[in-house]
């Protein structure tokens, strides 16, 4: 954490979606079996270890900035399996020294990915945190809880975050659009709610909505007084958005802040380190550095790239 001034506290976040970090154990109660040795995608611990020490890599490397480098305050990640990757990755990763706390979900997801929200103990104190459902629609699988955190900042501003990955667009954007509004209507009767005991908090929800800027999901989050501070991000080397299909950019993640943090906003960018990237040989350009493409084995660190957004609280 650095001070801009007496009064000023920086905050970094940032966003990102793994692509699968699970490890090689078969939890009975979800449907794993593709991540195990024997599995359809042959997932070892030396490929899992690789696959964590890439993440803390990315981490680490997210913290340069043209003053100097820092580590990122918080860090929001969508799809971790447990605890025992969280632990791995805070614990016996290159990370360990930053020493870096975290608080996660245990959603009814088939597959058991989860969310979680890693931050550093020396700028956030943590205050209380929970897990929110979403009830389902009559044609759909239970979406992936919703993760609350409230903490204290060193200025003593109270933060709110919450960590979403909304459902898939499987079965076609159409089909499941309704899947990703329920749960941006849930975001947003939770905002209101704390709102309404303490309007001067200030809030983040950050993670893989599934959705564009103009979705009727994000849309609804917009009449909500929330700001998508990640709607033009760009990266420094070629990236346009955060993810990249079938030779075209786009943003599935976003990060929504309050009126009162938009007014703190220093910059957002997608983190686009060249190491993260690898050619894109079949259209041209460069794509994501990816773990897996469909089965096949790339050993790369995630289909997503990360967003990485600075706040200079003191300037409102």
């Amino acid at each position: 954490m650095m001070f801009c001034a007496l009064l000023l506290q920086c905050l970094t976040l940032v966003s990102l979606n793994v692509e699968n970090l699970f490890d090689c154990e078969h939890d009975t109660l979800k449907n794993d079996l593709e991540w195990l040795p024997d599995g359809g995608n042959h997932w070892n611990k030396k490929r899992y270890w690789k696959k964590v020490n890439h993440l803390a890599q990315e981490v680490i490397a997210c913290g340069e900035t043209e003053e100097g480098w820092e580590l990122p305050d918080l860090v929001a990640l969508c799809e971790v399996e447990n605890d025992t990757v969280m632990r791995d990755l805070t614990r016996r990763s290159p990370l360990r020294n930053a020493r870096y706390e975290y608080v996660m979900t245990d959603s009814p997801d088939p597959r058991g990915i989860d969310v979680a929200l890693m931050y550093s103990p020396f700028s956030f104190s943590l205050i209380e945190s929970r897990s929110f459902d979403v009830k389902p629609l009559k044609d759909m699988h239970a979406p992936r809880d919703i993760l609350f955190v409230k903490g204290r900042l060193l200025r003593g501003d109270t933060l709110c975050v919450f960590v979403v990955h909304a459902p898939s667009r499987t079965g076609g954007e159409r089909a499941t659009r309704n899947h990703r509004l329920i749960v941006a209507q849930r975001l947003c009767e939770l905002v209101d709610s704390v709102r309404l005991a303490s309007p001067q908090t200030l809030f983040m929800i950050a993670g893989d909505f599934n959705d564009t800027t103009d979705s009727p999901s994000l849309l609804v989050l917009q009449s909500h007084g929330l700001h998508d501070v990640s709607m033009n991000a760009k990266g420094k080397h070629g990236a346009k958005g955060t993810y990249r299909y079938r030779g075209e950019w786009g943003s599935l993640d976003h990060i929504f802040v309050s009126d009162n943090l938009m007014k703190c906003l220093s910059d957002c960018q997608v983190f686009d380190a060249p190491f993260l990237l690898e050619k894109d040989e079949k259209y041209g350009g460069m794509k994501p550095h990816r773990t897996y493409l469909g089965p096949r084995y790339v050993g790369g660190y995630s289909d997503h790239l990360p967003l990485l957004a600075r706040f200079c609280l003191g300037n409102r």
